[in-house]
């Protein structure tokens, strides 16, 4: 298969997502990476200076999705902005099922890349920085007495998440989250109903 340059470097973050995700940033190399996409080694060096060019390619395209994701969650469609935050709560609930989720990028990144001038470092507190500051958004729109205290809880609730899958599974306790959350808005001091759980553990 033919593709072009922009094509090209798409195909190898990729797999380089993949790979980094699922075994580690610094445990695969840059040649198992080429290999894997079906690219020379010279191709890829073509495309990225060198390998911490392309874990900061990485993060900063895992950023990008998460925020789609994100984004897409919580749209204004209509409903209210409570439920808007529980969907997100309904939404994460899914994305950390096990056969896609080993835990959060951004956090691993972090965790393997302690550097805070390396940019990959920068593209993931960038895109913590910025769940913080969409969260702020939401609960300023449903009345909370202090909306700012509630969006730091509900990041926490969030990271809380991403941490315990990796240890104790999606049945562990990261399935209380979206109840937590709803106490958490419950106490607020916000309005608007939210949307039944019909069931939910």
């Amino acid at each position: 298969m033919r593709r072009n340059a922009a094509q090209t470097r798409e195909h190898v973050l990729q797999i380089a997502h993949d790979l980094f995700y699922w075994h580690g940033i610094r445990a695969v190399g840059v040649d198992r990476i080429a290999a894997e996409a079906g690219v020379a080694p010279t191709t890829l060096y073509r495309l990225f200076a060198s390998k911490d060019d392309l874990i900061a390619a990485y993060v900063e395209r895992a950023g990008r999705l998460y925020r789609e994701w994100f984004d897409a969650v919580v749209a204004d469609d209509g409903r209210g902005p409570r439920d808007r935050i529980l969907a997100l709560f309904d939404a994460l609930t899914e994305q950390v099922q096990p056969q896609q989720c080993r835990g959060c990028p951004f956090l691993m990144a972090l965790a393997e890349i302690p550097d805070r001038d390396h940019p990959a470092h920068r593209h993931a507190v960038g895109t913590k920085t910025w769940v913080r500051v969409r969260l702020g958004e939401l609960t300023a729109a449903t009345g909370a007495d202090n909306p700012a205290e509630l969006a730091d809880q509900l990041a926490l609730t969030m990271e809380g998440v991403y941490a315990s899958v990796q240890a104790l599974g999606e049945r562990g306790p990261a399935r209380r989250a979206r109840a937590l959350a709803e106490l958490l808005l419950s106490a607020s001091g916000g309005s608007g109903p939210a949307t039944p759980t019909s069931g939910r553990t």
